[in-house]
């Protein structure tokens, strides 16, 4: 099994860059069985919307994960409930809209996915370890995918060792700096600190310098505006052995995409 997973794709330029760079990889890696994206920024880089949404899948992209920043559109609110393809990190507590964790099946193949949040220097929520724990009681497949949302690199890293051989990889999102750790774990868990952002990486994490900088130096609102220069797709292609669930290799993606 061959997955791809796109990095946080940040407003129209990430939008833009998956369809220019999708071609192209598709050919490189000779297809992939799944495409998941992590969607919460790709809606003016705060959210997802019904458009957006429809926008995304539209490409090809099968599933898409998300993180802190999916509750900022109330309009796709109901539609955590009612569209499948779309998860929230399922360590919300009970009774949270949506859901966290999904068995996905194409062409013969079958994914489990997993979306979690980190709990160190984000807001608190139940326990990722505990709750990938149990719910990787209920994949029903040896394949399991999980994106792990969150800001630090140990959080990131100490929940691949605790899953280690439990999961195929664990790719970590948020950060929107794509990290070079990526590796195969001794039990066999594919892993990358955070995957990066696809979309403009000519200003701060996807917004413009001159509209962050002011944050910094006074301390106050600043209205963030989407960055768009220096387009890049960032991914990472993970290659997974069907029958056991092993992570088998894990390969980053950094592509310059032109305006």
């Amino acid at each position: 099994m061959r997955i791809l997973f796109i990095g946080d794709i940040m407003g129209r330029p990430g939008r833009k860059a998956v369809p220019r760079v999708l071609p192209s990889l598709r050919e490189e890696y000779g297809g992939f069985d799944f495409i998941i994206a992590n969607g919460e920024n790709s809606a003016a880089g705060f959210g997802l919307t019904e458009t957006v949404m429809k926008e995304l899948f539209s490409m090809g992209i099968d599933i898409l994960t998300s993180g802190n920043h999916v509750w900022d559109k109330k309009d796709i609110l109901p539609l955590l409930d009612s569209e499948k393809r779309i998860l929230r990190p399922a360590n919300h507590p009970e009774g949270t809209p949506g859901r966290g964790f999904g068995i996905f099946e194409k062409n013969g193949k079958k994914l489990a996915v997993i979306s979690l949040q980190g709990r160190t220097f984000m807001p608190p929520l139940d326990c990722p370890f505990r709750t990938a724990e149990k719910l990787i009681e209920k994949a029903e497949t040896p394949c399991i995918f999980v994106d792990f949302h969150a800001e630090a690199s140990s959080e990131k890293k100490a929940l691949a060792y605790w899953l280690n051989g439990k999961v195929s990889a664990i790719a970590g999102t948020h950060t929107h700096v794509q990290t070079s750790d990526e590796q195969v774990l001794s039990g066999g868990t594919a892993f990358i600190s955070d995957v990066g952002m696809t979309g403009g990486h000519g200003g701060i994490i996807g917004m413009t310098a001159e509209s962050v900088i002011p944050k910094f130096l006074y301390g106050t609102p600043s209205k963030f505006e989407i960055c768009d220069t220096e387009v890049r797709f960032q991914g990472v292609v993970i290659d997974v052995d069907d029958e056991t669930g092993r992570g088998m290799d894990i390969r980053r993606i950094n592509a310059p995409c032109e305006n």
